[in-house]
């Protein structure tokens, strides 16, 4: 099978094309400035000094991010990506953490799944976006257990039996949301230019088998898909 052709330029693309990298960017800015803003808001929550070192270290990366997507479109476009991201902001706030167990839950599960979602993007057809996503996924990469460790320290200690399956389920949905629709047109369609690599379908299911031993560890039990009120592929194994 023949590859995809790749760009550069904005000039040589075709106008769908230009439209979805552009949808793509917007995307990827809005999901990084949330995050800044989600951990900024739970770094009241650190207590130890390692935690307070590793939360500012971590906002400041994605907000690294977001600017380093936010400048890639300026050039791309020529106009700010400012205006759009905040009223994003005010329509699909993320919502924040209200203690240091919710904070950690929130990293486990929301940023684990933007980390999944932005791997889908490493061989993208506009080498640009591949050169930015491919730096952002090698730093990401760097913090990926830390809540994980936490969540499961937490909930096998048992002092958190009444909140964690509801706090669970709030972020699991979040992390699910950050894959988009199964199934769609336009999924197809990146698939078939080469800005993407698989259906969102795909990427829902490694997500889950990812977190899986996690979730058994902790005494957590995967919510029925009706719960999560949202758009689920059928054949998606939310089960222990």
């Amino acid at each position: 099978m023949t590859s995809p052709p790749t760009y550069t330029d904005r000039a040589q693309m075709p106008p769908r094309y230009r439209d979805t990298v552009e949808q793509l960017m917007r995307s990827q800015a809005y999901r990084e400035l949330a995050a800044a803003r989600l951990f900024g808001h739970g770094l009241q929550f650190a207590e130890e000094h390692r935690y307070i070192k590793f939360m500012t270290w971590h906002i400041r990366e994605e907000i690294d991010h977001y600017f380093a997507v936010a400048n890639m479109y300026e050039r791309f476009t020529g106009q700010s990506l400012q205006d759009w991201v905040q009223a994003r902001l005010r329509e699909r706030p993320i919502p924040f953490a209200g203690s240091w167990f919710e904070l950690a839950m929130a990293q486990f599960l929301y940023d684990r799944g933007g980390f999944w979602q932005l791997q889908e993007y490493a061989e993208c057809s506009f080498l640009p976006y591949r050169d930015i996503i491919g730096k952002i996924i090698e730093e990401e990469r760097g913090h990926q257990g830390l809540g994980e460790r936490i969540v499961i320290e937490a909930c096998q200690s048992g002092r958190y039996e009444a909140e964690k399956q509801p706090l669970f389920e709030r972020w699991l949905r979040l992390g699910l949301l950050s894959f988009g629709r199964p199934y769609t047109e336009s999924n197809a369609y990146a698939i078939s230019v080469g800005l993407k690599r698989r259906d969102s379908a795909e990427v829902m299911r490694d997500f889950i088998a990812d977190i899986r031993p996690t979730v058994v560890a902790c005494g957590l039990r995967f919510p029925h898909p009706a719960a999560l009120q949202m758009e689920l592929p059928p054949d998606l194994e939310l089960t222990p």
